[in-house]
C-alpha cells in the first residue's frame, strides 16, 4: 500500500536527484548533446526521457536541441534547424506529452543527421579575424551611391551585377583588399556539405577561368 509518507519520501528523492540548478542537471543535457553529436539515437531516447521525467522544463530541452541543429550539424542538414524550432513549436503549442513527442522525434532526427561543424568553426575565426579589422574600409566598387557627391567619389564604380555574368559569378573581389582570397569556410563531405563543397569548387573554377591570375 502506497501511503502518503512513502509518497512524499518518493517525491523528496526525486527532487533530491534532480535538482535543476544542480549538477544532475547538467550531467544530463551533457548526456544527450554528446550523444546526438555521436549518432546513437538510443541514446538519445534515453537521455531525452530522463531529463523531461525528471520534471525538466521542455522549452529548455527544445532550446537545447536548436543550439545542437546549428552547432553539430549546420549546413550538413540544414533541414534539422528547421525541425528543432518546429519542436520547439509544438511544445509551446501542446504542452506535455505531446510537445514531448516532438522533441523526441526532433532528437532523433538530430542523431541520425549527417554531422558537420565546418560552420561553427568558420564564424569563430571570422569573429576573431574581424577583431583585427574592423577598421578596414567597404571596398569602392561594394558601397552604395545614392547621391552624385558618391558617385564622384567612386561609390559603387567597378561593380558587376552578378545576374548579368555568364556563370553568374563576376570576377570582382567582395572582401576588403588585405583580406582578399581569404577563405574560412571548408565544406565537409557529410549530408548537404558535399553538394555546397562541389558548389564551391564549381564557383572556384568559374571565377579562375575569367580570371586566371587571380
Amino acid at each position: 500500500m502506497v501511503t502518503r509518507e512513502i509518497a512524499t519520501e518518493a517525491l523528496q528523492q526525486r527532487v533530491l536527484i534532480y535538482d535543476k540548478s544542480g549538477e544532475e542537471h547538467f550531467n544530463l543535457i551533457s548526456a544527450l548533446h554528446k550523444s546526438i553529436r555521436n549518432s546513437d539515437a538510443d541514446a538519445t531516447l534515453y537521455w531525452l526521457g530522463r531529463m523531461l521525467q525528471a520534471g525538466e522544463d521542455p522549452l529548455y530541452v527544445a532550446r537545447r536541441l536548436v543550439r545542437m541543429a546549428v552547432e553539430d550539424i549546420g549546413l550538413a542538414a540544414p533541414e534539422a534547424l528547421n525541425l528543432a524550432l518546429s519542436a520547439k513549436e509544438t511544445v509551446d503549442f501542446l504542452g506535455s506529452p505531446e510537445g514531448d513527442l516532438a522533441l523526441a522525434e526532433a532528437a532523433v532526427y538530430l542523431a541520425l543527421a549527417p554531422k558537420s561543424n565546418s560552420l561553427y568553426i568558420a564564424y569563430e575565426e571570422v569573429q576573431a579575424e574581424i577583431e583585427a579589422t574592423r577598421q578596414e574600409p567597404v571596398p569602392l566598387h561594394l558601397r552604395n551611391a545614392p547621391t552624385r557627391l558618391m558617385k564622384e567619389l567612386d561609390y559603387g564604380k567597378g561593380y558587376q551585377y552578378a545576374h548579368d555574368v555568364e556563370g553568374r559569378v563576376a570576377d570582382m573581389d567582395c572582401l576588403p583588399e588585405s583580406l582578399s582570397g581569404r577563405r574560412w569556410y571548408h565544406p565537409t563531405q557529410e549530408g548537404r556539405e558535399k553538394l555546397l563543397a562541389q558548389r564551391m569548387d564549381e564557383i572556384r573554377r568559374i571565377r579562375e577561368a575569367k580570371h586566371p591570375q587571380k
